[in-house]
């Protein structure tokens, strides 16, 4: 399927639906709205679903993981080895998204979308599109083709867990060193707002290397011109595979009809360019927390979406999204258990 059939597909959600789920919230014995966004989640899982009843199990959280080639302009604290290395803990189920996914009562699928070191035993949802991105100072982090490629995989990944695995409520993650330089360029560029204001320390990076980071988004926006109405352009010119990933799974989401919680920077960003290719999409997310990268906030109000979280949260991997899904089962206790 192409990226122009995926966008295509995406269907509205059922506003009948939508306004008896809205009706039961407020048909029962408790303070009118008293729930805040956590109602407003369970609405909207509602109509997106078509189903009153909202079943969302079981539930998957699908983590990207690739190398971005931009880290060879001092960018990041560490190499690129350790995105092999907490992917191979995915693996083993010893990284912080596991524990945290495992008591969300959710499967983690680590997958290979471009790492520099193979891993063994990573999900086969999707297969590497190489070993690492370009420099997007020199030029373009991949081709056209690849990126289009690459969202293709994503939008299967999503189909597959929603048809094959029968999964009615997905999370999309990532792990890649460097991706929060690729994201502020995506960012930047989708927003048409200056990389410093959106442009963070990412994992720990001191005044001197957020001003090197700036001046690297700059400089990769300035080398490759990305067409900020083509959101497809702009992933493969100062993107990632990763980010390219996740906007076809977002795409996939929303076409098959199951709830896609965003996790950090990364991944709204993603989520930004999917709703750009298709507006309907917006319906199928929710938002998790609002990461500590600036960005986050920027990216959030153009969505026009609430974070139901405020953590200072910087991990990654999915971990966001997984700790709002506890928050949503809480609420469902009370939409189906509480009286009128």
């Amino acid at each position: 399927m192409t990226v122009q059939e995926m966008a295509a597909s995406c269907r509205q959600p059922n506003r009948e639906v939508e306004r008896a789920a809205r009706e039961r919230w407020d048909s029962i014995a408790k303070p009118l709205r008293g729930l805040g966004f956590l109602e407003d989640a369970v609405v909207k899982i509602c109509a997106l679903t078509g189903d009153l009843d909202c079943p969302l199990a079981p539930r998957a959280v699908t983590v990207f993981c690739a190398d971005n080639g931009v880290v060879a302009q001092g960018v990041t604290q560490t190499g690129q080895e350790i995105t092999a290395l907490v992917a191979e803990n995915m693996t083993r189920g010893q990284a912080s998204i596991c524990h945290m996914a495992a008591h969300a009562g959710a499967k983690v699928f680590p997958v290979d979308v471009g790492m520099v070191r193979e891993v063994p035993h990573m999900s086969l949802l999707c297969h590497s599109h190489g070993r690492g991105t370009g420099d997007i100072t020199q030029g373009p982090a991949m081709s056209r083709a690849e990126a289009e490629s690459c969202m293709a995989d994503g939008y299967q990944a999503a189909r597959t867990l929603a048809e094959g695995w029968g999964c009615r409520l997905l999370a999309a993650g990532e792990m890649g060193i460097g991706n929060t330089t690729t994201s502020s360029a995506v960012a930047s560029v989708l927003l048409g707002e200056p990389p410093e204001e959106l442009t963070g320390r990412g994992a720990g990076l001191s005044v001197e290397g957020l001003q090197r980071k700036v001046a690297v988004v700059r400089q990769a926006i300035g080398k490759n011109r990305p067409d900020p109405a083509d959101p497809v352009d702009v992933i493969a010119k100062v993107g990632g595979f990763d980010i390219a990933a996740m906007t076809g799974f977002y795409l996939g989401c929303a076409l098959h009809r199951v709830p896609a919680i965003m996790d950090g920077f990364i991944s709204t960003a993603a989520a930004l360019a999917a709703v750009r290719l298709c507006p309907a999409v917006r319906d199928s997310l929710t938002a998790s927390h609002l990461s500590a990268e600036p960005g986050a906030g920027y990216v959030m109000e153009s969505l026009g979406l609430t974070p139901l979280l405020k953590l200072g949260m910087a991990l990654g991997e999915g971990t966001g999204a997984a700790s709002v899904m506890p928050l949503i089962d809480m609420a469902l206790r009370v939409y189906f258990d509480m009286p009128s």
